[in-house]
């Protein structure tokens, strides 16, 4: 199989990933409306495969303060995965499981970073289910990292890491929630060879 780039990813190959998108934004939505208790509806998620340089702007200035949660990917896939939300996105999910009134805005004690992780980690794992079931592929995430910092800063210690792994980034972005509709922003890297996995999977050719 040709090495991939997006210079040569085909009509096919995206329309799974928008597939994959749509899937994992509403297991993750339904996930963490149970886990909140609540309902919570979803917008259509926009799907992009891009350059990873230029993830940082597809979010927020580099100077707001955002959270990320961060993992790698083993097994039949290799890589690296974030999800991020801005603070007060992730400010609202936190009082909400938490019980605390929606205008509760204190910095996050140690009790808030894990209950914030736990969400992340649930939304991840909802999108990694859909590719996995797509692909029929063994997909293993790692225990998660979470951050709370600016997000040149956040963006800056994975792009180390993705560097490792390629140029490309697969950047889903996802409205959810009820009363209040709050984004959040999904980006996988495979490495290269992962990319071929997932193609050969799908029984696409480039």
């Amino acid at each position: 199989m040709s090495e991939f780039s997006l210079d040569n990813v085909n009509s096919m190959y995206m329309d799974v990933l928008k597939e994959i998108g749509n899937i994992g934004a509403g297991n993750a939505t339904t996930a963490i409306a149970g886990m909140l208790g609540t309902t919570m509806k979803m917008e259509v998620p926009r799907v992009l495969l891009m350059d990873a340089t230029k993830l940082g702007d597809a979010i927020c200035p580099e100077e707001e303060t955002i959270v990320g949660i961060f993992l790698e990917v083993t097994n039949d896939i290799s890589g690296s995965m974030m999800f991020l939300m801005k603070l007060p996105a992730a400010h609202f999910l936190v009082n909400k499981l938490m019980c605390r009134p929606q205008d509760y805005n204190e910095p996050f004690d140690e009790m808030d970073l894990s209950a914030m992780k736990e969400i992340g980690n649930i939304i991840a794992g909802a999108y990694l289910s859909a590719l996995s079931t797509m692909t029929n592929l063994k997909i293993l995430p790692s225990v998660p990292y979470i951050a709370v910092d600016m997000a040149a800063s956040i963006l800056s210690v994975p792009a180390i890491q993705f560097g490792q792994y390629g140029d490309n980034a697969l950047f889903i972005e996802t409205e959810f929630g009820d009363d209040i509709m709050m984004n959040g922003y999904f980006i996988l890297m495979p490495d290269p060879d992962s990319y071929d996995n997932i193609l050969s999977a799908l029984g696409i050719s480039i």
